[in-house]
Protein backbone atom coordinates (compact mmCIF):
# COMPACT_ATOMS: atom_id res chain seq x y z
CA UNK A 1 0.00 0.00 0.00
CA UNK A 2 2.86 2.36 0.71
CA UNK A 3 5.88 2.83 -1.51
CA UNK A 4 9.36 3.73 -0.35
CA UNK A 5 8.99 7.38 -1.31
CA UNK A 6 6.59 8.05 1.52
CA UNK A 7 8.77 6.60 4.23
CA UNK A 8 11.63 9.01 3.85
CA UNK A 9 10.11 12.44 4.23
CA UNK A 10 12.82 14.73 5.55
CA UNK A 11 12.18 16.93 8.54
CA UNK A 12 11.89 20.60 7.85
CA UNK A 13 15.12 22.55 8.09
CA UNK A 14 12.99 25.26 9.66
CA UNK A 15 12.08 22.82 12.42
CA UNK A 16 15.34 21.24 13.57
CA UNK A 17 15.25 18.52 16.19
CA UNK A 18 14.90 20.12 19.58
CA UNK A 19 16.54 19.16 22.82
CA UNK A 20 15.18 16.20 24.80
CA UNK A 21 11.98 16.99 26.60
CA UNK A 22 12.66 18.71 29.94
CA UNK A 23 10.50 18.62 33.04
CA UNK A 24 8.54 21.71 31.99
CA UNK A 25 7.84 20.19 28.57
CA UNK A 26 6.66 16.93 30.09
CA UNK A 27 4.47 18.86 32.50
CA UNK A 28 2.96 20.82 29.60
CA UNK A 29 2.20 17.63 27.65
CA UNK A 30 0.62 16.04 30.72
CA UNK A 31 -1.49 19.11 31.42
CA UNK A 32 -2.59 19.46 27.79
CA UNK A 33 -3.62 15.82 27.86
CA UNK A 34 -5.53 16.31 31.12
CA UNK A 35 -7.15 19.58 30.07
CA UNK A 36 -8.25 18.19 26.68
CA UNK A 37 -9.49 15.02 28.40
CA UNK A 38 -11.65 16.87 30.93
CA UNK A 39 -12.87 19.40 28.37
CA UNK A 40 -13.85 16.57 26.00
CA UNK A 41 -15.71 14.89 28.84
CA UNK A 42 -18.08 17.82 28.63
CA UNK A 43 -18.27 17.52 24.84
CA UNK A 44 -18.96 13.79 25.11
CA UNK A 45 -21.77 14.44 27.57
CA UNK A 46 -23.54 16.95 25.32
CA UNK A 47 -23.12 15.71 21.74
CA UNK A 48 -25.18 12.45 21.92
CA UNK A 49 -28.33 14.32 22.94
CA UNK A 50 -27.96 17.54 20.97
CA UNK A 51 -29.73 16.26 17.81
CA UNK A 52 -32.55 14.84 19.94
CA UNK A 53 -32.96 18.05 21.93
CA UNK A 54 -33.09 20.04 18.74
CA UNK A 55 -35.43 17.52 17.16
CA UNK A 56 -37.83 17.85 20.09
CA UNK A 57 -38.05 21.63 19.87
CA UNK A 58 -37.88 21.86 16.07
CA UNK A 59 -40.89 19.58 15.65
CA UNK A 60 -42.95 21.97 17.77
CA UNK A 61 -41.91 24.96 15.67
CA UNK A 62 -41.95 23.21 12.29
CA UNK A 63 -44.65 20.55 12.40
CA UNK A 64 -45.03 18.35 9.34
CA UNK A 65 -47.95 19.16 7.02
CA UNK A 66 -47.68 15.83 5.21
CA UNK A 67 -48.92 13.46 7.87
CA UNK A 68 -48.13 12.38 11.38
CA UNK A 69 -45.43 9.90 10.37
CA UNK A 70 -43.71 12.16 7.86
CA UNK A 71 -40.92 14.33 9.21
CA UNK A 72 -40.63 17.97 8.25
CA UNK A 73 -37.72 18.25 5.83
CA UNK A 74 -37.05 21.76 7.04
CA UNK A 75 -36.33 20.20 10.45
CA UNK A 76 -33.31 18.43 8.98
CA UNK A 77 -31.84 21.71 7.78
CA UNK A 78 -32.45 23.41 11.15
CA UNK A 79 -30.84 20.52 13.02
CA UNK A 80 -27.94 20.67 10.61
CA UNK A 81 -27.49 24.37 11.32
CA UNK A 82 -27.61 23.72 15.06
CA UNK A 83 -24.89 21.10 14.79
CA UNK A 84 -22.90 23.24 12.35
CA UNK A 85 -22.99 26.40 14.49
CA UNK A 86 -20.30 25.00 16.80
CA UNK A 87 -17.98 24.28 13.89
CA UNK A 88 -18.73 27.60 12.20
CA UNK A 89 -17.21 29.41 15.17
CA UNK A 90 -14.24 27.04 15.19
CA UNK A 91 -13.70 27.78 11.50
CA UNK A 92 -13.46 31.49 12.25
CA UNK A 93 -11.65 31.42 15.57
CA UNK A 94 -9.16 28.50 15.29
CA UNK A 95 -6.62 30.50 13.23
CA UNK A 96 -7.29 33.63 15.30
CA UNK A 97 -6.58 31.86 18.61
CA UNK A 98 -3.55 30.18 17.05
CA UNK A 99 -2.22 33.49 15.78
CA UNK A 100 -2.78 35.20 19.15
CA UNK A 101 -1.03 32.30 20.92
CA UNK A 102 2.00 32.85 18.66
CA UNK A 103 2.10 36.43 19.95
CA UNK A 104 1.19 36.19 23.65
CA UNK A 105 1.69 32.53 24.51
CA UNK A 106 -0.31 29.29 24.65
CA UNK A 107 -1.34 29.30 28.31
CA UNK A 108 -3.67 32.34 28.37
CA UNK A 109 -5.49 31.17 25.24
CA UNK A 110 -6.19 27.73 26.68
CA UNK A 111 -7.47 29.30 29.92
CA UNK A 112 -9.76 31.69 28.03
CA UNK A 113 -11.20 28.75 26.09
CA UNK A 114 -11.90 26.75 29.23
CA UNK A 115 -13.59 29.74 30.87
CA UNK A 116 -15.90 30.07 27.87
CA UNK A 117 -16.71 26.35 28.01
CA UNK A 118 -17.85 26.68 31.63
CA UNK A 119 -20.20 29.57 30.83
CA UNK A 120 -21.75 28.15 27.70
CA UNK A 121 -22.28 24.65 29.09
CA UNK A 122 -24.18 26.30 31.95
CA UNK A 123 -26.38 28.00 29.36
CA UNK A 124 -26.85 24.68 27.57
CA UNK A 125 -28.01 23.12 30.84
CA UNK A 126 -30.56 25.89 31.37
CA UNK A 127 -31.92 25.55 27.81
CA UNK A 128 -32.21 21.77 28.17
CA UNK A 129 -34.74 22.06 31.01
CA UNK A 130 -37.11 24.43 29.20
CA UNK A 131 -40.52 22.91 28.33
CA UNK A 132 -41.64 22.38 24.76
CA UNK A 133 -44.11 25.24 25.17
CA UNK A 134 -41.04 27.51 25.19
CA UNK A 135 -39.56 25.85 22.13
CA UNK A 136 -38.53 29.10 20.41
CA UNK A 137 -36.57 30.31 23.45
CA UNK A 138 -35.05 26.88 24.05
CA UNK A 139 -33.87 26.52 20.46
CA UNK A 140 -32.47 30.06 20.48
CA UNK A 141 -30.49 29.39 23.65
CA UNK A 142 -29.25 26.07 22.25
CA UNK A 143 -27.90 27.95 19.24
CA UNK A 144 -26.26 30.59 21.48
CA UNK A 145 -24.70 27.94 23.70
CA UNK A 146 -23.27 25.99 20.76
CA UNK A 147 -21.96 29.16 19.09
CA UNK A 148 -20.25 30.22 22.31
CA UNK A 149 -18.87 26.74 22.93
CA UNK A 150 -17.50 26.75 19.38
CA UNK A 151 -15.59 29.97 20.03
CA UNK A 152 -14.22 28.52 23.27
CA UNK A 153 -13.42 25.12 21.76
CA UNK A 154 -11.49 26.64 18.85
CA UNK A 155 -8.42 26.62 21.10
CA UNK A 156 -7.76 22.98 20.15
CA UNK A 157 -5.27 24.28 17.56
CA UNK A 158 -3.44 26.03 20.42
CA UNK A 159 -3.27 22.70 22.27
CA UNK A 160 -1.76 21.19 19.13
CA UNK A 161 0.77 24.06 19.08
CA UNK A 162 1.77 23.12 22.66
CA UNK A 163 2.48 19.61 21.37
CA UNK A 164 4.56 21.08 18.54
CA UNK A 165 6.45 23.28 21.02
CA UNK A 166 7.38 20.30 23.17
CA UNK A 167 8.21 17.55 20.64
CA UNK A 168 10.87 16.99 18.01
CA UNK A 169 9.69 16.72 14.37
CA UNK A 170 10.26 12.98 14.27
CA UNK A 171 8.11 12.52 17.39
CA UNK A 172 5.39 14.90 16.25
CA UNK A 173 2.82 12.30 15.20
CA UNK A 174 3.21 10.57 18.59
CA UNK A 175 2.42 13.87 20.25
CA UNK A 176 -0.58 14.57 18.05
CA UNK A 177 -1.89 11.09 18.83
CA UNK A 178 -1.73 12.10 22.50
CA UNK A 179 -4.45 14.69 21.90
CA UNK A 180 -6.45 12.08 20.00
CA UNK A 181 -6.14 9.70 22.95
CA UNK A 182 -7.27 12.43 25.35
CA UNK A 183 -10.21 13.09 23.05
CA UNK A 184 -11.04 9.38 23.00
CA UNK A 185 -10.87 8.94 26.77
CA UNK A 186 -13.00 12.04 27.28
CA UNK A 187 -15.45 10.87 24.65
CA UNK A 188 -15.65 7.47 26.37
CA UNK A 189 -16.34 8.71 29.88
CA UNK A 190 -18.40 11.75 28.81
CA UNK A 191 -21.33 9.67 27.55
CA UNK A 192 -21.07 7.51 30.68
CA UNK A 193 -21.39 10.64 32.82
CA UNK A 194 -24.36 11.64 30.67
CA UNK A 195 -25.87 8.18 31.17
CA UNK A 196 -25.47 8.55 34.95
CA UNK A 197 -26.99 12.05 34.86
CA UNK A 198 -30.11 10.78 33.10
CA UNK A 199 -30.25 7.76 35.40
CA UNK A 200 -30.20 9.88 38.55
CA UNK A 201 -32.15 12.86 37.15
CA UNK A 202 -34.39 11.42 34.42
CA UNK A 203 -36.70 14.44 34.37
CA UNK A 204 -33.93 17.06 34.42
CA UNK A 205 -31.93 17.08 31.20
CA UNK A 206 -30.21 20.23 32.40
CA UNK A 207 -28.08 18.06 34.68
CA UNK A 208 -26.13 17.03 31.57
CA UNK A 209 -25.14 20.59 30.70
CA UNK A 210 -24.35 21.40 34.32
CA UNK A 211 -22.14 18.29 34.58
CA UNK A 212 -20.25 19.41 31.48
CA UNK A 213 -19.80 22.88 32.99
CA UNK A 214 -18.47 21.38 36.22
CA UNK A 215 -15.92 19.26 34.38
CA UNK A 216 -14.76 22.24 32.32
CA UNK A 217 -14.40 24.23 35.55
CA UNK A 218 -12.17 21.48 36.94
CA UNK A 219 -10.03 21.65 33.80
CA UNK A 220 -9.82 25.44 34.16
CA UNK A 221 -8.65 25.21 37.77
CA UNK A 222 -6.01 22.62 36.87
CA UNK A 223 -4.79 24.81 34.03
CA UNK A 224 -4.57 27.88 36.28
CA UNK A 225 -2.47 26.05 38.84
CA UNK A 226 -0.31 23.70 36.79
CA UNK A 227 -0.14 24.74 33.11
CA UNK A 228 3.31 26.12 32.11
CA UNK A 229 3.97 28.38 29.12
CA UNK A 230 5.60 26.55 26.19
CA UNK A 231 6.01 29.41 23.71
CA UNK A 232 9.60 30.60 24.21
CA UNK A 233 9.92 34.02 22.63
CA UNK A 234 13.69 34.25 23.13
CA UNK A 235 14.12 31.31 20.79
CA UNK A 236 11.46 32.39 18.27
CA UNK A 237 10.34 36.03 18.60
CA UNK A 238 6.63 36.60 17.96
CA UNK A 239 5.82 37.86 14.50
CA UNK A 240 3.90 41.10 14.12
CA UNK A 241 0.70 39.94 12.43
CA UNK A 242 -2.89 41.04 12.62
CA UNK A 243 -5.16 38.77 14.66
CA UNK A 244 -7.78 38.47 11.90
CA UNK A 245 -5.72 37.98 8.75
CA UNK A 246 -7.28 35.92 5.97
CA UNK A 247 -4.14 36.36 3.88
CA UNK A 248 -2.47 33.86 6.18
CA UNK A 249 -4.99 31.22 5.09
CA UNK A 250 -4.31 32.07 1.45
CA UNK A 251 -0.55 31.81 2.01
CA UNK A 252 -0.87 28.40 3.69
CA UNK A 253 -3.02 27.04 0.87
CA UNK A 254 -0.41 28.15 -1.68
CA UNK A 255 2.34 26.02 -0.13
CA UNK A 256 2.70 22.73 -2.08
CA UNK A 257 3.98 20.81 0.94
CA UNK A 258 1.01 21.75 3.14
CA UNK A 259 -1.99 22.55 0.93
CA UNK A 260 -2.72 18.94 -0.23
CA UNK A 261 -2.63 17.73 3.40
CA UNK A 262 -5.07 20.45 4.48
CA UNK A 263 -7.32 19.62 1.50
CA UNK A 264 -7.48 15.90 2.25
CA UNK A 265 -8.06 16.61 5.95
CA UNK A 266 -10.94 18.89 4.95
CA UNK A 267 -12.52 16.39 2.55
CA UNK A 268 -12.10 13.46 4.95
CA UNK A 269 -13.78 15.42 7.73
CA UNK A 270 -16.57 16.40 5.33
CA UNK A 271 -17.06 12.78 4.30
CA UNK A 272 -17.09 11.71 7.94
CA UNK A 273 -19.56 14.52 8.66
CA UNK A 274 -22.46 12.31 7.64
CA UNK A 275 -21.62 9.92 10.48
CA UNK A 276 -21.13 12.15 13.52
CA UNK A 277 -24.24 14.36 13.53
CA UNK A 278 -26.65 11.60 12.48
CA UNK A 279 -25.41 8.89 14.85
CA UNK A 280 -27.80 9.82 17.68
CA UNK A 281 -30.74 9.74 15.27
CA UNK A 282 -29.52 6.52 13.65
CA UNK A 283 -29.35 4.83 17.06
CA UNK A 284 -32.90 5.95 17.82
CA UNK A 285 -34.40 5.05 14.43
CA UNK A 286 -32.57 1.78 13.69
CA UNK A 287 -32.07 0.29 17.15
CA UNK A 288 -34.98 1.96 18.94
CA UNK A 289 -32.78 2.86 21.90
CA UNK A 290 -33.78 5.64 24.27
CA UNK A 291 -31.67 8.68 25.12
CA UNK A 292 -30.03 7.08 28.15
CA UNK A 293 -28.93 3.90 26.39
CA UNK A 294 -27.67 5.78 23.33
CA UNK A 295 -24.96 7.17 25.61
CA UNK A 296 -23.49 3.68 25.89
CA UNK A 297 -22.93 3.44 22.13
CA UNK A 298 -21.28 6.86 22.13
CA UNK A 299 -19.05 5.66 24.97
CA UNK A 300 -18.11 2.71 22.76
CA UNK A 301 -17.10 5.12 19.99
CA UNK A 302 -14.81 6.91 22.45
CA UNK A 303 -13.38 3.60 23.67
CA UNK A 304 -12.45 2.57 20.12
CA UNK A 305 -10.90 5.98 19.53
CA UNK A 306 -8.73 5.89 22.65
CA UNK A 307 -7.59 2.31 22.03
CA UNK A 308 -6.66 3.19 18.46
CA UNK A 309 -4.81 6.46 19.09
CA UNK A 310 -3.59 5.68 22.59
CA UNK A 311 -2.19 2.23 21.83
CA UNK A 312 -2.46 0.92 18.26
CA UNK A 313 -1.44 4.11 16.45
CA UNK A 314 1.46 4.90 18.76
CA UNK A 315 2.82 1.34 18.44
CA UNK A 316 2.66 1.47 14.64
CA UNK A 317 3.93 5.06 14.31
CA UNK A 318 7.61 4.03 14.08
CA UNK A 319 6.87 1.54 11.29
CA UNK A 320 4.38 3.36 9.07
CA UNK A 321 4.51 6.78 7.45
CA UNK A 322 1.83 9.42 7.85
CA UNK A 323 0.65 8.85 4.26
CA UNK A 324 0.26 5.12 4.85
CA UNK A 325 -1.85 5.83 7.92
CA UNK A 326 -3.96 8.25 5.89
CA UNK A 327 -4.51 5.71 3.10
CA UNK A 328 -5.59 2.96 5.48
CA UNK A 329 -7.72 5.46 7.37
CA UNK A 330 -9.64 6.54 4.27
CA UNK A 331 -10.35 2.95 3.26
CA UNK A 332 -11.56 1.94 6.74
CA UNK A 333 -13.73 5.04 7.06
CA UNK A 334 -15.36 4.40 3.67
CA UNK A 335 -16.05 0.75 4.53
CA UNK A 336 -17.51 1.73 7.89
CA UNK A 337 -19.86 4.28 6.32
CA UNK A 338 -21.04 1.79 3.69
CA UNK A 339 -21.88 -0.68 6.45
CA UNK A 340 -23.71 2.02 8.41
CA UNK A 341 -25.78 2.65 5.31
CA UNK A 342 -26.52 -1.06 5.24
CA UNK A 343 -27.68 -0.95 8.86
CA UNK A 344 -30.14 1.86 8.28
CA UNK A 345 -31.44 0.27 5.06
CA UNK A 346 -31.98 -3.13 6.73
CA UNK A 347 -33.74 -1.45 9.65
CA UNK A 348 -36.03 0.56 7.37
CA UNK A 349 -36.94 -2.58 5.40
CA UNK A 350 -37.34 -4.70 8.55
CA UNK A 351 -35.02 -7.32 7.05
CA UNK A 352 -32.83 -8.00 10.07
CA UNK A 353 -33.40 -8.85 13.71
CA UNK A 354 -32.36 -6.40 16.43
CA UNK A 355 -29.27 -8.40 17.54
CA UNK A 356 -28.03 -8.50 13.93
CA UNK A 357 -28.50 -4.76 13.57
CA UNK A 358 -26.62 -4.14 16.82
CA UNK A 359 -23.65 -6.26 15.73
CA UNK A 360 -23.53 -4.60 12.31
CA UNK A 361 -23.74 -1.18 13.98
CA UNK A 362 -20.81 -1.97 16.29
CA UNK A 363 -18.68 -3.34 13.45
CA UNK A 364 -19.36 -0.37 11.17
CA UNK A 365 -18.72 2.19 13.92
CA UNK A 366 -15.47 0.42 14.83
CA UNK A 367 -14.14 0.54 11.26
CA UNK A 368 -15.15 4.17 10.71
CA UNK A 369 -13.67 5.39 14.00
CA UNK A 370 -10.39 3.47 13.56
CA UNK A 371 -10.04 4.98 10.10
CA UNK A 372 -10.62 8.49 11.37
CA UNK A 373 -8.22 7.88 14.27
CA UNK A 374 -5.50 6.86 11.81
CA UNK A 375 -5.99 9.85 9.52
CA UNK A 376 -6.36 12.73 11.98
CA UNK A 377 -3.01 12.75 13.85
CA UNK A 378 -1.15 11.87 10.67
CA UNK A 379 -2.47 14.90 8.81
CA UNK A 380 -1.84 17.16 11.80
CA UNK A 381 1.72 15.86 12.19
CA UNK A 382 2.52 16.43 8.50
CA UNK A 383 1.20 19.99 8.64
CA UNK A 384 3.22 20.70 11.79
CA UNK A 385 6.45 19.17 10.48
CA UNK A 386 6.28 21.20 7.28
CA UNK A 387 5.54 24.49 9.08
CA UNK A 388 7.73 27.39 10.16
CA UNK A 389 8.16 27.04 13.98
CA UNK A 390 7.32 30.73 14.45
CA UNK A 391 3.92 30.14 12.78
CA UNK A 392 2.95 26.79 14.33
CA UNK A 393 -0.14 28.17 16.03
CA UNK A 394 -1.32 30.01 12.94
CA UNK A 395 -0.77 27.17 10.45
CA UNK A 396 -2.25 24.52 12.73
CA UNK A 397 -5.14 26.93 13.22
CA UNK A 398 -5.70 27.12 9.46
CA UNK A 399 -5.70 23.32 9.29
CA UNK A 400 -8.15 23.13 12.18
CA UNK A 401 -10.24 25.83 10.52
CA UNK A 402 -10.45 23.72 7.35
CA UNK A 403 -11.73 20.79 9.42
CA UNK A 404 -14.22 23.12 11.10
CA UNK A 405 -15.50 24.28 7.72
CA UNK A 406 -16.08 20.63 6.85
CA UNK A 407 -17.95 20.21 10.13
CA UNK A 408 -20.12 23.17 9.18
CA UNK A 409 -21.08 21.62 5.86
CA UNK A 410 -21.13 18.01 7.11
CA UNK A 411 -24.08 18.33 9.52
CA UNK A 412 -26.06 20.41 7.04
CA UNK A 413 -25.58 17.84 4.27
CA UNK A 414 -25.73 14.86 6.60
CA UNK A 415 -28.90 15.73 8.50
CA UNK A 416 -30.65 17.09 5.41
CA UNK A 417 -29.84 13.90 3.48
CA UNK A 418 -30.81 11.79 6.50
CA UNK A 419 -34.29 13.32 6.58
CA UNK A 420 -34.70 13.14 2.80
CA UNK A 421 -35.64 9.45 2.52
CA UNK A 422 -37.33 6.96 4.86
CA UNK A 423 -34.32 4.65 4.64
CA UNK A 424 -31.90 7.39 5.87
CA UNK A 425 -29.28 5.87 3.58
CA UNK A 426 -28.03 8.91 1.64
CA UNK A 427 -25.56 10.57 4.07
CA UNK A 428 -23.53 7.39 4.45
CA UNK A 429 -23.28 6.74 0.72
CA UNK A 430 -22.32 10.38 0.14
CA UNK A 431 -19.57 10.15 2.78
CA UNK A 432 -18.18 6.85 1.48
CA UNK A 433 -17.99 8.08 -2.12
CA UNK A 434 -16.29 11.31 -1.09
CA UNK A 435 -13.67 9.42 0.93
CA UNK A 436 -12.82 7.04 -1.90
CA UNK A 437 -12.51 9.90 -4.40
CA UNK A 438 -9.65 11.32 -2.30
CA UNK A 439 -7.34 8.32 -2.67
CA UNK A 440 -5.62 9.70 -5.83
CA UNK A 441 -4.45 12.73 -3.79
CA UNK A 442 -2.28 10.63 -1.49
CA UNK A 443 0.67 9.96 -3.85
CA UNK A 444 1.07 13.71 -4.32
CA UNK A 445 1.23 14.20 -0.56
CA UNK A 446 3.81 11.44 -0.23
CA UNK A 447 6.04 12.90 -2.94
CA UNK A 448 5.93 16.45 -1.59
CA UNK A 449 9.08 17.34 0.31
CA UNK A 450 9.03 21.09 -0.07
CA UNK A 451 9.43 22.88 3.26
CA UNK A 452 7.93 26.18 4.28
CA UNK A 453 10.21 28.93 5.42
Amino acid sequence: MADSSIHTQPASPASPPSAPLNRSGKSALALVFLVVFIDLLGFGIVIPLLPRYGDRYVKVLLPSTEGVDHESRAAGAVLGLLMASFSAMQFIFAPIWGRISDRIGRRPILLIGLTGSVLFYLLFGYASDLPEAWAALALTLLFVSRIGAGVAGATIATAQAVIADCTTPERRKHGMALIGAAFGIGFTFGPLVGFASLYWFPEHHGAIGYSAAGLSLLALLLGLVLMPETRHFKEAPPLQRRWLDWRATRDVLRQPAIAPVVLIFFLATLGFGGFEPTLALLIKDSLQLDERNSFLLFAYVGFVLVMTQGFLYRRLANRLSEVTFMTVGLLLMALGLVLLGGVTWLASQHRAAWPTLLVLMLVSMTLAVIGFAFLTPSAQALVSRRSDPAKQGEILGVNQSAASLARILGPIFGLSLYKLTPSHLLPYLFGAVLLLVMLPLLPQIGRSTEVTT
